[in-house]
């Protein structure tokens, strides 16, 4: 039982310090900007809500929580609400120059920019490496391992957002170092090496929170 709990955080947690290091090879090899960095963490927090709706989904249908009929629409507006609020800022900050807030918030403006984002190849790739890092998650410690078993829909409401909240910051932190350097390179090896030991300790705090990462006591 001990290793049958154990290897799935263990393996998740290998493949999401695997995908942080895809953006330091986006910048050396196909020539991201660091706005392409900043973009592509900021929509793994939009990964990041999509799962746990999925892990709030599994616990109203799978565990009949039926309070999820009210705080999965609860989350879904709030939760997203705030990743636009920031994705908006990320944009207008350090977005293509000239782009005005009502430019951004245009039809044309914001999710043009993402659908441009996305059609470069390999930052489509880069999207999906990561998408796959947090499905695995899911699949191996929430469901495989038994998490969804042992928490409840109101614990999962606010599972995500110490975890983003602290990517933020990073990301913030990261963008910092850059413009006060410009130097992209070594500012987005630091960035990559921040997030990686921020999501390391939000991916360990999460599976002791859930239940997952300590059951051989």
């Amino acid at each position: 039982m001990v290793g049958r709990l154990r290897i799935p955080v263990v393996m998740s947690l290998t493949a999401l310090i695997l995908v942080n290091v895809v953006p330091l090879a986006g910048v050396l090899w196909f020539g991201w900007r660091m706005f392409d960095v900043l973009m592509l963490f900021w929509m793994e927090s939009v990964v990041i809500g999509v799962i746990n709706l999925l892990r709030m989904a599994v616990r109203l249908f799978g565990a009949g929580e039926l309070k999820g009929v009210v705080l999965i629409p609860f989350f879904t507006v709030h939760y997203f609400g705030f990743c636009a609020a920031h994705g908006l800022i990320l944009v207008l900050v350090f977005g293509p120059p000239g782009l005005s807030p009502a430019q951004v918030l245009g039809a044309s403006g914001f999710f043009e920019i993402i659908r441009q984002l996305l059609s470069e190849p390999t930052l489509r790739w880069g999207l999906i490496a990561i998408a796959a890092s947090h499905l695995f998650s899911f699949l191996a410690n929430f469901l495989w391992a038994g998490e969804w078993r042992r928490t409840g829909i109101d614990v999962l409401m606010g599972a995500p957002y110490g975890r983003i909240m602290l990517m933020h910051v990073v990301l913030v932190i990261g963008a910092a170092i850059f413009m006060a350097i410009g130097q992209p390179i070594y500012a987005l090896a630091l960035l990559v090496a921040l997030k990686i030991l921020a999501d390391a300790s939000a991916h360990l705090r999460e599976r002791r929170k859930l239940g997952g990462a300590n059951q051989d006591d």
